[in-house]
């Protein structure tokens, strides 16, 4: 198939789906209907920002999408296969092997150098330590952190502690990032930057992206944007990345 004929994959079965998928927190009086019947597809190699106010359900679905949480109903599909059923365990399987996760907080260990923090998800595999350094050093070069593998976090600037998360989140080749707002602790340049990271990322590996975000202009960098209100995804839209490209 031409690859310019459908560049999300969306013709295709979408590597995420949620069919009237609700979460419920609580029983009774104090139950919390955290999503309402969400139905959501995400294309291989896309990417998606998600939005909304606090308590508006996207934290909860991006919780579902990582495998942290279960829907109270409704089904979710990853590459066809429905996982609502699932073990924890399995979940966890999954959780490791498909998904690399970029948190606002960077999470690095402090006293441990930057090419050890890459490798962990490795460690957790069980990948050989020579194959694991080989690995983490590829990684911090592709972020644009060649020669700066025995820097621990401390000798680092913000937005270099996020691009040595970014290595360690695509260190084992995960078929999706889920990144829960990842310029929340930066400036507007740093900010700029890991944007840039990620879209490149996103466009030259074809991995599928998920960010978490209340900033509009960080939005702009994703293929499409998808807003939460009280439970239910209000609107989506094309966010414009073009202007970037620059």
């Amino acid at each position: 198939m031409n690859a310019g004929a459908d560049p999300v994959g969306l013709a295709q079965t979408p590597l995420i789906e949620l069919r009237q998928v609700a979460k419920v927190y609580g029983r009774g009086g104090a139950a919390v209907q955290a999503l309402r019947g969400v139905d959501l597809a995400i294309g291989h190699g896309e990417f998606v920002a998600i939005m909304g106010p606090s308590g508006s359900g996207k934290s909860t679905c991006m919780n579902i999408l990582g495998f942290l949480d279960t829907p109270s109903s409704g089904t979710f599909l990853f590459d066809g296969h429905d996982v609502g059923g699932l073990s924890r365990d399995r979940l966890a399987l999954l959780r490791r092997h498909c998904l690399g996760f970029v948190f606002q907080g960077f999470n690095l260990l402090g006293r441990t150098s930057a090419r050890e923090n890459v490798e962990l998800p490795l460690i957790y595999r069980g990948v050989p330590a020579a194959e694991r350094r080989r690995r983490a050093r590829q990684a911090l070069d592709l972020v644009g952190l060649a020669g700066w593998e025995k820097h621990t976090p401390s000798e680092l600037s913000g937005g270099q502690q996020q691009r040595v998360a970014i290595a360690r989140a695509i260190v084992s080749e995960p078929r999706v990032l889920l990144a829960d707002e990842p310029t929340g602790n930066l400036d507007s340049a740093r900010s700029r930057e890991v944007m840039e990271l990620l879209s490149r990322l996103n466009v030259e590996r074809r991995l599928t992206v998920i960010m978490v975000t209340h900033e509009p202009d960080m939005a702009a960098y994703a293929g499409r944007c998808i807003t939460f209100v009280d439970g239910s995804i209000a609107a989506g839209e094309s966010a414009g990345r073009d202007r970037h490209a620059a």
